[in-house]
């Protein structure tokens, strides 16, 4: 496994569950940070209405100077939408990659989306070929796959159909999400690598959340299922507004230290990342959860007798 991409989700995911809103010219330093850091694909923002999420509410903003400075930027700066108005919005931003999620369960999605999850589906299917006619790049992320808050645990014959269709649709990426943390590595493992076979010619992904602390090893199996795309948020920051008790991402530090040591090169700087989440831990006035923030890299200090 040698291509593995992180998505950093801190901008987006990590910040719009945070009750202090950074200003406009924090959300652009943060970035910054993490992109000179060598991360190399984003969430700059969500075009949700500002109502629910306040701490997205400049996202125009934010695409706006991000191309004002650089044009055409190697850094893959990615929007979510989460139905059709956001994607007009992302669009007028220009997000030239929009990620679309919606919850495979009718509870959480209408709790969330206010639709079912066979009417945002199918918004995000009429999307597709406008997408594609304008050159932006699609993904498809299916919250709760493992877990809902409201319904229970998550029939994996649901899950699959969705990935099924979304691959037969021509989705170039699929993402599955445990948006509450509540998965545990064999199942991971077994979803994704049922995904990869629904959707062959898809690039299957996850998303993972340390509430009950098994997202790192969610990862880990996620990646020995088969994952070539895993988000993570700085600090392991995040949490969903929409889902009561869901806490943090995986922290992309932590993430990094992991698959480096594995032999997965990243192109991402630990030493440079730790030094973001401390910046960003000072700016948000209290402690983040990742692990590699309180006990940093490791560095041998001699053989103990």
């Amino acid at each position: 496994m040698t291509d593995l991409i992180i998505q950093e989700v801190g901008p987006r995911d990590g910040l719009q569950n945070e009750s202090a809103l950074l200003t406009l010219p924090q959300k652009l330093e943060l970035i910054r940070r993490l992109t000179a850091a060598g991360i190399r694909r984003l969430e700059a923002g969500s075009f949700v209405h500002p109502k629910a999420v306040p701490a997205m509410a400049e996202s125009e903003e934010v695409f706006a100077q991000l191309l004002k400075e650089d044009p055409e930027p190697a850094v893959t700066y990615s929007a979510l939408a989460l139905n059709a108005k956001g994607f007009e919005r992302a669009l007028a931003a220009g997000a030239r990659e929009i990620h679309f999620s919606f919850g495979v369960t009718s509870s959480f999605n209408r709790q969330n989306q206010r639709a079912e999850p066979e009417e945002s589906f199918a918004t995000f299917l009429s999307l597709l070929p406008q997408a594609r006619e304008k050159g932006i790049r699609t993904t498809l992320t299916l919250s709760v796959s493992w877990g809902c808050p409201f319904e229970g645990w998550v029939d994996p014959g649901r899950v699959l159909s969705f990935v099924e269709r979304a691959g037969r649709a021509g989705f170039p990426e699929i993402v599955l999400a445990d948006t509450i943390g509540v998965a545990v590595p064999s199942q991971v493992r077994r979803l994704t690598e049922e995904a990869r076979k629904a959707a062959p010619q898809a690039i299957i992904g996850g998303h993972f959340h340390n509430t009950r602390n098994t997202g790192i090893a969610n990862a880990y199996a996620a990646l020995e299922g088969g994952a070539r795309v895993l988000d993570a948020s700085i600090g392991g920051l995040g949490g969903c507004p929409f889902a009561p008790g869901a806490t943090g991402n995986i922290a992309t530090e932590d993430l990094v230290y992991m698959v480096e040591g594995m032999g997965i090169s990243t192109g991402i700087h630990l030493e440079e990342l730790i030094e973001v989440a401390k910046w960003l831990q000072d700016v948000l006035g209290h402690p983040l959860e990742s692990s590699l923030l309180r006990a940093g890299p490791f560095r041998p200090r001699g053989a103990i007798a």
